[in-house]
């Protein structure tokens, strides 16, 4: 045979070999790309995102759309011929496996850990879009979950009021945890409590729930691998009573990256006028109660999925405005956001056309 020709043909081989290889052997990636978009002021699946009773509200026009990210299942296991293709499109994005999950998490565990953080970007977003409008909004703070086999399970129940800890009151979530590492491990902690039940009740028959008990729970030692410090094995969270019922109608959604723009669609909702005067004004951001926005994940996915369903306007996090602007779609402009007010003056802007000072996002932030 001659050299040239086994040369070839050796080459040849070789490149059947690395292709092979390329579409065989697994790589520590996962993909991540536009998900669907929906207009918080619309219907999806043929019903209101937003339903809104006991409480006037007004017709809205325009768009004030939420974005997702869709990302590869926790079992897929991408080859290195996908892993390049992902990381030359512009419609996706390759990032460790374990970015998405992290610590050997399953899909199942992921999937229930983003509906709690959607559940909770819900509360939030109902209770700073009220706050903004100057609604009373009553909170107390909740057992949110009991670890199993913890101290605190069969004493504790999610759901449960914690009205104090050793007989100091509890005003905010951080507080239980201030009061329970005081201890030292081995030692006793009192929680005064009012059941989920009497609570339950007590909402839906719009009374103060008046029966309390004392729950004594020994304490443990922290098992994170830290510093030692006593715990009971329990999560605190917020809970809220609402002056009329807010509902949002949104499946197969999980994370807490809409909260913003559910807080702004129910607040266009419960104002005369339209806060987008008609634009097609898209978003992302978590909520807190206060109004604060905070950053997410995926920004640069969002911001093409928004484009390409007409977005002219992007609500961006501040803290994301750096990676958003690095790579804006055409036609899209990223404004710079902190707080639900922010958002609220920024739409004023787009509705009126003076659009010239509104606070854009930059590669520095």
């Amino acid at each position: 045979m001659p050299r040239r020709t086994a040369t070839m043909l050796a080459s040849t081989l070789m490149l059947i070999a690395l292709l092979c290889a390329g579409v065989l052997i697994p790589v520590p990636y996962a993909e991540m790309s536009p998900g669907p978009t929906v207009n918080t002021l619309g219907e999806h699946d043929g019903e209101p995102v937003l339903q809104i009773s006991g409480h006037k509200t007004y017709p809205t026009d325009g768009h004030l759309n939420m974005t997702t990210v869709r990302v590869t299942s926790a079992d897929f296991r991408m080859n290195m011929v996908e892993a390049v293709y992902g990381w030359l499109a512009h419609d996706s994005k390759v990032v460790p496996h374990d970015t998405l999950y992290p610590d050997g998490k399953t899909e199942e565990q992921s999937t229930q850990e983003n509906a709690e953080e959607f559940s909770q970007s819900q509360e939030s977003a109902k209770v700073a879009a009220l706050k903004e409008l100057g609604v009373p909004v009553k909170s107390w703070v909740i057992v949110s979950t009991v670890v199993k086999g913890s101290p605190a399970e069969g004493r504790l129940h999610a759901g449960d009021v914690i009205e104090s800890v050793d007989g100091t009151a509890v005003k905010q979530p951080a507080d239980v945890a201030k009061l329970v590492t005081r201890h030292k491990p081995g030692q006793k902690v009192v929680f005064t409590v009012v059941p989920a039940k009497e609570q339950a009740a007590a909402e839906k028959a719009h009374r103060t729930a008046t029966r309390k008990q004392d729950v004594t729970i020994t304490t443990t030692t922290s098992a994170d691998g830290g510093a030692k410090r006593a715990v009971v094995g329990i999560s605190a969270g917020t809970d809220h009573t609402f002056p009329f019922t807010i509902d949002i109608k949104l499946a197969d959604v999980g994370g807490p990256s809409a909260g913003l723009m559910f807080a702004l669609g129910i607040y266009d909702k419960l104002t005369p006028g339209s806060l987008t005067g008609g634009r097609f004004v898209a978003g992302t951001g978590t909520i807190d109660d206060n109004g604060t926005v905070g950053p997410i994940g995926g920004v640069e996915m969002k911001t093409v999925g928004a484009r390409s369903k007409g977005a002219r306007y992007f609500l961006t996090p501040a803290d994301n405005c750096a990676a958003a602007a690095k790579d804006t779609p055409d036609g899209l402009t990223l404004v710079r956001v902190e707080t639900i007010g922010d958002a609220l003056d920024a739409l004023k802007d787009i509705r009126s056309g003076d659009t010239a000072a509104l606070p854009k996002c930059t590669t520095k932030g």
